[in-house]
């Protein structure tokens, strides 16, 4: 580690401290119906939606409704997306991508599955390559595999902005579940989603797409361009309309990149400070809601806890991603090739890492944009250190909590926040009860529902893949680090972060089929008990604290919410991690490595 590496993420931890405050007021204004600095301008606007629309802006939902609502919505979208997918060549705005006057094609029945279900997670796993016509050189789905600009703008583009919308929504809804007492209704889906989209999301994309204009991200609708390079070759040079994608893309932890290298390619991260800001963006909204509970409930002090340990995970993760990365692999190093760190090389691990980034953008990237489901990648996590990878996987396995997908992360960790009082309920015996709401049978029962609902879909399908032959044709590694790769996939589906260990093929019938399942899983299958259990908890009345009242507000309630977080992670997953990247990390400190055939 060197010193401008620690002063980067000293600055970044700092950044997100002063931004916490300010957006969780923001969001808090919004989502209450308080009046906004920005409400003379939209307020018009968002009451035209309503009128159009018929929905009655006053009439509140209980959870089956609001919950069969988003269900509905997701379902019809996701439906359309399939179909403008498998329509899109014949469709308007489909570029030009060669010089022979080529267009897009249609995109395949499975691909199209697996990508609608993909986004409208708000996973944006990618087993496409999006820049069509450059897959004629890697043979992964033909010459105009990709997505056409028109599908980019009114399909990928809006589930962008709906996901990101929609997890938002829940998490408040469960922040109602709390802070109302003995109340019905958790608020009207679709204000919710009308006010995420029109008060927060827009306008902060707008801001946002024009800084990456500045900043060289290009916004067009341009065909792509055959250039003669150097040596007399040609090469195409895709574009088209990335600056506003981008933008919606980090914001709202959606992580699916116009490009297929992704926050690595200098159309979508031109610079270091697009890189910083990517990052920040990324964690922004997520712990801006802690703020936002902490004043919904009349205690921001509960806020910080939460918001405390999230960060402190997330600390641990980096800085252990960091180091791991920066010592290198000692089996390149035998070979005579130079890791020391000095004014003229960086060290450590460079292998598939951007040199415009480096060792420290690369691991704080990895373990912010897996801590915050978002997926995006400026480096390839498949070439990490088995010990530098295990931390993105950890991330995404603890459950979308470590600041999580926009809204989602925030009601993860809410449910480990109930689990945490149970257990200190069953210390101190007591009925438990948080923020005045007694925890009971019922609750808890929706709270081990989420917590089982991830390993089942990431160990059950990884299992069926481990013993599938044509899965593991997939594979272009052998022993535990494919082993790792087929983890990673299932476990970045389900928990609808998007990223991958990209040396397994992921576009084949069986992984398009199982992967849209596990990110439908991953979504809904949490979302239907965690509604229904802010529903249980808007019904009951508060009771006041006593002296058997364990205390959430303080360091000793935040150091048992981490450790109940990494117990249970630790007692669901280790068994297949140690057959995974520890082994691995043994055999690659041994100077052993595994090898096809």
């Amino acid at each position: 580690m060197t010193l401008n590496g620690l002063i980067q993420i000293a600055l970044y931890f700092i950044l997100i401290i002063l931004v916490t405050k300010p957006l969780g007021v923001y969001m808090y204004q919004v989502f209450s119906g308080e009046r906004t600095f920005i409400h003379p301008v939209l307020r018009p606007v968002e009451s035209l939606i309503y009128k159009v629309t018929g929905i009655d802006e006053k009439k509140e939902m209980n959870w089956k409704i609001y919950t069969l609502a988003l269900l509905l919505f997701s379902l019809v979208t996701m439906l359309l997306t399939y179909l403008v997918m498998r329509m899109q060549d014949i469709l308007p705005l489909n570029q030009v991508i060669d010089g022979n006057g080529t267009h897009v094609g249609k995109v395949p029945e499975a691909l199209a599955f697996n990508t609608a279900a993909s986004f409208t997670t708000n996973t944006n796993w990618q087993n496409y390559v999006p820049e069509a016509g450059t897959a004629a050189a890697s043979g992964v789905a033909g010459p105009t595999s990709g997505m056409t600009y028109f599908t980019e703008l009114t399909q990928l583009a809006f589930h962008n902005f709906i996901s990101a919308a929609a997890g938002i929504s829940i998490a408040v809804a469960l922040i109602r579940g709390l802070a109302r007492r003995q109340a019905n209704e958790l608020g009207n889906f679709w204000v919710d989603i009308v006010r995420c989209c029109l008060y927060i999301l827009v306008p902060m994309c707008l801001v946002y797409a024009i800084f990456l204009m500045w900043q060289g991200v290009p916004m067009n609708f341009n065909d792509y361009s055959v250039i003669k390079t150097v040596e007399g070759g040609d090469q195409l040079i895709a574009q088209g309309p990335v600056a506003s994608q981008e933008a919606i893309k980090m914001l709202g932890t959606n992580g699916g990149g116009f490009f297929n290298a992704n926050s690595a390619h200098p159309f979508e991260n031109p610079t270091p400070l697009s890189n910083f800001v990517q990052m920040l963006s990324i964690f922004a909204l997520g712990v801006g809601l802690t703020y936002t509970f902490g004043r919904w409930v009349g205690n921001q002090r509960q806020g910080w806890v939460v918001f405390g340990a999230m960060m402190v995970l997330f600390g641990f993760g980096l800085f252990v991603a960091y180091p791991a990365e920066a010592n290198g692999n000692p089996i390149v190093a035998a070979q005579g090739v130079n890791n020391t760190i000095t004014d003229s090389n960086p060290g450590g691990n460079m292998e598939g890492k951007e040199v415009r980034f480096g060792i420290v953008n690369s691991a704080m990237f990895a373990t912010i944009t897996t801590d915050a489901s978002c997926g995006a990648v400026n480096s390839f996590h498949d070439s990490f250190t088995p010990i530098g990878g295990l931390v993105p996987l950890v991330n995404i396995a603890l459950g979308e909590i470590v600041v999580g997908g926009v809204g989602a992360g925030f009601y993860g960790i809410l449910v480990f926040v109930i689990l945490s009082v149970f257990i200190a309920g069953l210390m101190v015996g007591r009925t438990p009860e948080y923020l005045g709401k007694k925890i009971e049978a019922r609750d808890m029962k929706m709270v081990m529902l989420v917590v089982l609902i991830l390993p089942l879909s990431v160990l059950g399908f990884t299992a069926l893949a481990s013993i599938n032959d044509i899965a593991q044709l997939s594979l272009a590694n052998a022993g535990p680090h494919g082993l790792t790769e087929m983890l990673y996939l299932f476990t970045s589906s389900t928990g609808n972060n998007g990223s991958a260990f990209a040396g397994i093929t992921g576009n084949t019938d069986f992984y398009n089929v199982l992967g849209a399942f596990a990110m439908l899983i991953g979504r809904f299958l949490m979302i239907i008990p965690i509604l229904a259990l802010a529903g249980s908890l808007v019904r009951k009345k508060t009771v006041p604290a006593s002296v058997g009242t364990f205390p959430t507000t303080g360091p000793l309630f935040a150091g048992l919410l981490i450790g109940v977080i990494l117990i249970v992670g630790a007692l669901t997953y280790f068994p297949a991690y140690s057959i995974g990247p520890v082994v691995e990390q043994f055999f690659m400190n041994a100077g052993k490595v595994f090898q096809l055939g």
